[in-house]
């Protein structure tokens, strides 16, 4: 598997020549593997983090770390690493040769003299018949007389190699020299021998190690059914902004980032161009991926950047340059998925992150419903996309890690069949083979498990010969061991890679189970095949507690309060689709956006994630502030009468409807107004509204404005917006009235005065009988009204002028809807008795403009 090592400093010890050799490959083997492992390891380490992966192998990661100090420590003394690039063939041949390339890399700072490479026969000539025995050799970190002993030819020899200089080798051997008596799997190891300048001792400076397969005469062994995952995903990119050009929608993406996937040479392309030579895959697909290749099939635009919240216009956007790669690759998968020994799993719309919403966001109210129709949604548009039957019940927690509250989520979700990672269902050690994948975990679930062993190597990005070698050789050793294990007893075996598969890895698989298909000891099959077998009922189902769930996992998931943030869309875009005349324009983009705010794919990015889900809440608020009530701070009252006017304006391109306006006063014993009036608003319009309103005291009056919904559950729509009015010439007619009437109180004392001295004993009349029944009270009567009348007590002739001319428009900012509780009048009643009129004549429904977005201006 090309492993590089070190030694660690062992002397021979006065052994003999091969005793000598055996103790001192002992060394060089762990110094090897400590170099090796931290520039292969390491080095693969961004990549992993870029594939969403983090550090996918916490004990490689750690093994990486400590190695790299016993490099650090020994390098003086065991300066080389030495790699092995290629294997050829991958499975040794009865009678044949086998070619090992590589090269020796002198980290040390003296030169190398003398030096040869050599292979080393495995010892015993034994094959490794567990899997237990090639663990330990892809573990070992100290020398090992198990490593074999050094053959003496071939040998390649090596020229002076000062610090930093590589040197290449080739290595051609006999299989028969190697003394390979039997099938297996068996240890290959390359070590290097020679002196430096610093310490002329001749010593070995190096090794490396891997495997190689033997099947002479192949058995009637049944083979291994390899389900393989293929996943075709990738982070969202439709946003829910659409662009209208001429009327026509033109959907946007937050970058074009997907034209170079889709070109060959591009990741997505190579993995379908991969996936489409191999038989028997099961392609794992996030439909949401398919969607917007189609959308790039047609003219599509892409957001300038920092402009996620910002509507769809020519300044905002630029025009997309992937058309024609989209259409090819689109076309590329549906013919390579078409195949009659291929599986197409749907993986919900935009792969919700499953994990993070069991953990953080499983009691959210709508949560279950949005998952629900993510899956329907996936089913949907796979098929239509693909035109090939699909299964849609199918959950994939991220890398795989499965608890409780996971198993729960998935089970509301209705998927029955879960992808899990073998690290989530250890076996038992007592376990002496490797039973199926297959496992029931209660609740009518079935999990299929990953094999780690022959899983992991995929994991990082197999960027060198040498990774690729490592991966090829130890899926092949691994595979055909488990095949001899019981080899009568066909079980099925998941491979699974991660969801962002690079190119270099899609390769290095392919080889592998091509040759392992070649060996005749593996048979691609569907992943139905797999999970339909019988379970075995010594094989580990018990799903572990969320306690056990991996921190470093937990650390990267979508938080509680992002979680939050992304349902609460939901409600606000349905407020909003309750005032829509074309509710379907937005309903579609938003909803799908809110689903692929929540995407797993958004795990190795999560800058870009919030981003995206900033953009989306951003912009939704945007179309929701466009219909409003516009502000005004002060406004003037002159006169105990009038009319306020308040203006709504709609900058959506449709026209809204089910609103209406509620005008309250804060003080309605001085100020009192008519509350509502439905609206109607044509796209891009305004409309000004009269209440008629009676002043009774003079000075200012808040007054409040507030939208609201109307229908069944009526909601505020908005804010609420306030303003000031100032009631002005009051306070003359009201002094003159008030001054009237004292002035007919003591005119009628006196009158009664004078007639009771008048009449002196008369009868005595009822003091409660009208004044009209006396003959005397017209005048009275009379008076009082003229003087109420002539100065502007009614609506039409009140000191001040006309409300309608100087009222100025307003807006709104209190809480309390309510009508004032000692309004008497009929609601709507002005109090002239007349009804407030909406100035609808140029925003009634007129042409039917229809855009494929809502965004504010033209």
């Amino acid at each position: 598997m090309g492993e590089p090592a070190r030694h660690s400093g062992l002397e021979a010890n006065g052994l003999g020549a091969n005793g000598w050799r055996r103790r001192a490959g002992r060394a060089a083997r762990r110094l090897a593997a400590a170099a090796a492992s931290c520039t292969l390891v390491l080095a693969a380490g961004p990549q992993a983090v870029a594939l969403g992966m983090g550090p996918a192998h916490p004990a490689l990661a750690s093994a990486a770390r400590a190695d790299a100090v016993t490099a650090d420590t020994v390098s003086a003394e065991y300066p080389l690493i030495v790699t092995i690039d290629t294997v050829s063939p991958a499975v040794a041949a009865q009678n044949g040769t086998v070619t090992i390339t590589g090269r020796v890399t002198n980290s040390g700072a003296a030169v190398l003299k003398s030096a040869h490479a050599a292979v080393r026969a495995p010892i015993g000539h034994k094959p490794l018949t567990t899997r237990s025995d090639l663990a330990a050799v892809a573990a070992r970190t100290t020398p090992s007389n198990q490593d074999g002993i050094d053959l003496d030819s071939p040998q390649a020899a090596l020229n002076e190699l000062a610090q930093g200089q590589s040197q290449p080798f080739t290595l051609q051997v006999a299989v028969a020299d190697l003394g390979l008596d039997q099938e297996g799997a068996y240890e290959l190891a390359v070590d290097v021998r020679g002196w430096t300048t610093e310490n002329q001792r001749e010593r070995p400076l190096g090794i490396a190690r891997t495997f190689l397969p033997y099947d002479p005469k192949p058995t009637e062994a049944e083979p291994v059914q390899v389900a393989t995952l293929w996943p075709i995903t990738h982070a969202p990119e439709l946003v829910a902004q659409t662009f209208s050009d001429n009327d026509q929608s033109v959907p946007v993406l937050r970058d074009d980032s997907l034209a170079r996937e889709f070109a060959p040479g591009g990741r997505l392309y190579e993995l379908v161009d991969t996936g489409a030579k191999l038989n028997g895959l099961t392609w794992v697909v996030d439909p949401d991926l398919l969607d917007t290749a189609f959308a790039m099939t047609k003219t599509y635009r892409v957001q300038k950047p920092g402009k996620e919240g910002d509507p769809a216009r020519e300044d905002t956007t630029v025009q997309g340059a992937g058309t024609a790669a989209a259409t090819a690759w689109l076309e590329k998968l549906r013919t390579a998925v078409a195949q009659h020994d291929s599986e197409v799993v749907s993986l919900p719309y935009a792969d919700p992150d499953l994990a993070s919403i069991a953990h953080n966001g499983a009691d959210l109210a709508g949560i279950d419903t949005a998952l629900g129709r993510a899956g329907t949604a996936g089913r949907v548009t796979a098929e239509g996309r693909l035109s090939v039957n699909v299964r849609d019940d199918v959950a994939w927690p991220f890398r795989g890690l499965l608890d409780q509250q996971i198993a729960a989520t998935a089970q509301r979700a209705g998927d029955n069949l879960l992808l899990v990672n073998g690290d989530s269902l250890p076996e038992s050690d007592a376990l002496k083979y490797t039973p199926g994948a297959v496992r029931p975990i209660g609740n009518g679930q079935t999990a299929v498990v990953a094999d780690n062993a022959v899983s992991e190597p995929f994991q990082v990005d197999l960027n060198t010969p040498q990774a690729q070698t490592e991966a090829v050789q130890r899926f092949l050793a691994e595979t055909l061991v488990i095949s001899r294990q019981e080899p009568h007893n066909p079980r099925g075996l998941l491979v699974m890679p991660p969801r962002g598969l690079t190119v270099n890895s899609a390769r290095t698989l392919a080889t592998a189970l091509q040759q392992a298909q070649n060996g005749k000891w593996v048979s691609q099959v569907k992943l139905d095949q797999v999970a339909q077998a019988a379970a075995d009922p010594k094989a580990n189902g018990a799903v572990p507690p969320s306690t056990d769930y991996p921190a470093e996992a937990r650390a990267s998931e979508l938080s509680a309060g992002a979680l939050t943030t992304t349902i609460g869309i939901q409600s606000n875009l349905d407020l909003l689709m309750q005032i829509l005349t074309l509710p379907q324009r937005v309903r579609g983009p938003f909803t799908a956006a809110m689903v692929r705010s929540m995407s797993v794919e958004w795990r190795p990015d999560a800058p870009a994630g919030d981003a995206y889900r900033k953009g989306v809440e951003t912009y939704l608020k945007t179309l929701r502030d466009a219909v409003n009530v516009v502000q005004k701070k002060v406004i003037t009252f002159p006169g105990d009468t009038g009319i306020l006017q308040v203006s709504v304006r709609n900058e959506l391109t449709q026209t809204v409807t089910n609103l209406r306006l509620e005008l309250t006063s804060n003080q309605p014993n001085r100020l009192r107004a008519r509350q509502t009036e439905d609206l109607v608003l044509g796209p891009s319009h305004n409309v000004t509204l009269q209440f008629p309103a009676e002043a009774k005291n003079n000075g200012p009056v808040l007054m409040t404005a507030q939208l609201w919904t109307t229908g069944p559950n009526p909601q505020k729509y908005g804010d609420p917006k306030t303003f000031t009015v100032e009631v002005t010439s009051v306070t003359n007619g009201v002094l003159y009235v008030f001054g009237a009437g004292m002035v007919l109180i003591l005119l009628a004392g006196l009158r009664f005065y004078l007639q009771r001295k008048k009449h002196g004993d008369a009868p005595y009349e009822d003091p409660d009988a009208p004044l009209a029944l006396t003959g005397e009270s017209g005048d009275g009567e009379s008076g009082s009204g003229d003087a109420s009348a002539g100065d502007g007590g009614d609506g039409s002739g009140r000191p001040g002028g006309d409300a309608d001319e100087d009222a100025d428009d307003a807006g709104a900012d209190a809480s309390d809807d309510a009508p004032p509780a000692d309004d008497d009048r009929a609601p709507g009643e002005a109090p002239g008795g007349e009804r407030a009129q909406t100035l609808r004549g140029s925003t009634a429904d007129g042409e039917d403009r229809a855009v494929s977005d809502e965004k504010v201006g033209p």
